[in-house]
């Protein structure tokens, strides 16, 4: 039977790179000099940290790594903004975190989107996918327009289309 998966991944190597060009700009930039900013990527955890002097200095720091994602085409919709942290003295810290894995949330809902439109489809979690199977192409094609469509805070993509 044909199917596909629906997956939330983000392209940790573009990730990297885009955080490098953000540290480097840091480094480089005159209203960041003699102060504590600092970006720095946790794979293991895919967390962001960014330090800084103040609230504001971190707002700059993540309009940064904003501009450097998209640059590299990584959508920023995977980045999920933590709250401020005060640390010693007047340093301030935020997290923030990289998306990775359809939540059992936003699973079943893409499943009651696909039983709430009547469709000759079968959805099921595994893991952190959701799998859709059906017996015609042409309607998994239409799941995956309805599902972009109706879900577009999440930044999916469909992968391992068997046919």
């Amino acid at each position: 039977m044909p199917s596909f998966d629906t997956v939330l991944e983000a392209d940790m190597v573009e990730m990297r790179n885009a955080i490098d060009q953000t540290i480097r700009e840091i480094g480089t930039r005159f209203d960041f000099k003699g102060t504590s900013a600092a970006v720095e990527l946790k794979e293991k955890d895919k967390v962001i940290t960014m330090t800084g002097d103040a609230d504001f200095q971190l707002q700059q720091i993540l309009d940064i790594v904003r501009a450097k994602l998209t640059k590299r085409s990584v959508d920023v919709r995977f980045l999920d903004v933590g709250k401020v942290e005060k640390m010693g003295g007047d340093k301030v810290k935020q997290d923030v975190t990289v998306r990775n894995g359809v939540s059992t949330e936003d699973g079943k809902k893409i499943q009651r989107l696909i039983k709430d439109h009547k469709m000759k489809l079968q959805a099921a979690i595994q893991g952190d996918a959701v799998r859709v199977t059906g017996a015609k192409r042409d309607d998994l094609q239409a799941a995956m327009a309805l599902i972009k469509k109706e879900l577009s805070d999440l930044p999916l993509s469909f992968n391992n289309f068997r046919d």
